[in-house]
């Protein structure tokens, strides 16, 4: 097979990007390890920002996202019995939109047949090849056999753990902050206790209110990593989380069986450059963020958008250069992002090593960003989504 960019990875990024660039008439093949139904299946956040909003208007695949989105105008810090609530839409006149990573990968997978993108699944063992030519090419495993696929550009798009990053490793630096916590989540079929989100710092440990939708919610509380999920039965989570959240919030809190329950680790990495001869990364195979502001999926976006932007202009004839500008203008963006998740977490939670002076800046900042517009705005442009 030969198409202009083969994209490693049907996540939404790599759905996206294939998208845009059929949009664009760019010959594009996406590979992708699992299949359909797993890809779904996968619980992923669902706080969108602008950037994600607009390039799904841009496609003209956002229906969906608008008839069942919840705009959000904005957030809540929780600190013991007090809310602080950040204005984003007065504070930036803009706002984010709550829907779930696994509906927006459903929109953009429903539409490959109609726009013409091709989307191979059960690509096994999937290998770059000659990226430091203008003839690269990627080989995988399909029906008992080797294909392979040459392309001008290869876009990976398949995390962390995927074979795009591991290919180039060796040419590149890394940097990662691992948390000495995970995030136990909930997902039940109630309404959320607030029609906003609420991120809690309690002496107990963090507690996160989100929501996928009017009538499913999303709960999170932090635990050490030596923690089990079989260890904490529904009704555990929920005294948990009517604790950490406080009062109010807790009063509001309508309880259910969950729908699914686990433990994710949280860690912030970047690999740097973002790309190297002929292959590109985007996503979780460049950088990952701790979900505290929501930045994972909406950061994949903007690295598609520069992608796609660096792509189309090379194969338009727009800028010879475009292509090795991509990884700066992307990691400009990325660092901006992992500051604020970075900063957003060490403000929320109580790590392992904190004394009563690390306890007491917490206290300091909060109180500063409850009485300061100057600090709330700070926090709801970075919250909001900075521009690209």
């Amino acid at each position: 097979m030969k198409t202009q960019v083969c994209i490693i990875g049907a996540g939404p990024a790599g759905l996206l990007l294939g998208h845009l660039l059929r949009a664009e008439g760019i010959e594009c093949i996406v590979l992708e390890r699992q299949t359909g139904d797993y890809v779904l299946g996968r619980i992923r956040a669902g706080v969108l920002e602008q950037i994600t909003v607009s390039l799904m208007e841009r496609l003209g695949l956002d229906a969906r996202l608008k008839a069942e989105g919840l705009p959000h105008d904005g957030f809540n810090l929780a600190n013991g019995e007090r809310l602080i609530r950040i204005d984003i839409a007065a504070l930036t006149g803009k706002h984010v939109v709550v829907y779930g990573q696994t509906e927006l990968t459903r929109d953009l997978m429903a539409a490959t047949e109609e726009r013409g993108l091709e989307v191979i699944y059960g690509a096994t063992d999937a290998a770059v090849h000659d990226i430091d030519s203008d003839a690269p090419y990627v080989t995988f495993g399909k029906d008992g056999g080797e294909q392979r696929i040459d392309a001008r550009f290869i876009v990976g798009c398949d995390g962390f753990h995927g074979p795009s990053r591991q290919s180039i490793l060796s040419r590149g630096a890394e940097y990662h902050r691992e948390y000495p916590f995970g995030w136990l989540g909930i997902l039940a079929d109630v309404p959320p206790c607030n029609h906003e989100l609420i991120y809690a710092n309690h002496e107990r440990g963090f507690a996160l209110a989100s929501m996928r939708s009017e009538t499913r919610s999303r709960y999170y509380i932090d635990v050490p990593l030596t923690e089990k999920v079989e260890d904490w039965p529904d009704e555990r989570i929920w005294d948990e989380l009517s604790i950490r959240l406080g009062p109010e919030a807790a009063a509001n809190i309508t309880r259910g069986p969950s729908l699914e329950k686990s433990i994710a680790p949280l860690r912030s990495y970047v690999f740097a450059p973002m790309r190297a001869g002929s292959l590109l990364l985007c996503g979780d195979a460049a950088h990952i963020v701790p979900p505290t502001g929501a930045k994972g999926l909406n950061l994949a976006a903007s690295d598609v958008h520069y992608a796609a932007e660096a792509l189309r202009a090379f194969f338009k004839g727009y800028e010879a250069d475009a292509i090795a500008g991509y990884s700066d203008k992307a990691l400009a963006r990325v660092w901006k992002a992992e500051r604020f998740s970075w900063s957003l977490t060490r403000l929320m939670h109580r790590f392992p090593e904190d004394g009563p002076f690390e306890r007491a800046m917490q206290v300091a900042e909060l109180d500063y960003i409850a009485s300061s517009k100057a600090a709330q705005t700070s926090i709801a442009e970075n919250y909001v989504g900075l521009p690209v």
